[in-house]
């Protein structure tokens, strides 16, 4: 039986990477393991996202159109929670962010041209000028449900700026963690808070 006020178990969980990443990253390769030891029953779904952050916004929507609002959820890493909060916001998911990207179209301006995959040296891509502006085009605004988030904030973030994040995500269920760094190495000492925040036990 469901505890009071417990939320709603997840029935879909999708999982959004960070710019030059890819489901091969070490968090989605832990949570895909953990999805299919441990929760089977919930459908899981972690694409490869293009370049294009308008292009990555149509391949989200195709995925998840047919998924139930209540009972779905998204989590993101640093471009991809600012692919999180977008889809959030939109659909009234639950949502896990993990340093995300505040400001990424002032950031990633500083990236035009051919990029090299984190997890593949051998596949390269060209992030384009245009790709700024379909950034801004995705940026959510304020936050309208904020208890939809649990935000995981490292003070020792090398690429983001925690002070950014903690300030976008204040009201929020806001963890921020001394130390750590960009990737959350330590991502699984966090795993029982994210799967508690996502009604999994």
């Amino acid at each position: 039986m469901t505890a009071p006020n417990a939320p709603q178990p997840i029935t879909h969980l999708l999982y959004l990477h960070g710019f030059r990443s890819s489901p091969k990253s070490t968090k989605a390769q832990h949570m895909a393991s953990l999805m299919q030891e441990r929760f089977a029953h919930v459908q899981w779904c972690c694409p490869q996202l293009p370049p294009s952050p308008q292009a990555a916004a149509t391949l989200i929507h195709t995925l998840t159109q047919d998924w139930p609002a209540q009972s779905s959820a998204v989590i993101g890493s640093s471009l991809g929670g600012f692919y999180a909060t977008w889809l959030a916001e939109q659909r009234g998911w639950r949502a896990v962010v993990i340093n995300p990207a505040v400001f990424p179209a002032r950031d990633l301006a500083r990236h035009i041209g051919e990029q090299v995959a984190w997890h593949d040296p051998n596949t390269r891509f060209f992030f384009s000028p245009e790709y700024v502006d379909e950034l801004h085009a995705l940026d959510a605004g304020r936050l309208r449900q904020p208890h939809n988030y649990l935000a995981l904030v490292a003070q020792g973030d090398e690429v983001l700026d925690w002070r950014e994040m903690a300030h976008r995500y204040r009201d929020t269920q806001l963890q921020l963690l001394e130390g750590g760094d960009h990737a959350l190495s330590d991502f699984e000492r966090h795993l029982p808070q994210v799967l508690a925040f996502l009604g999994l036990r």
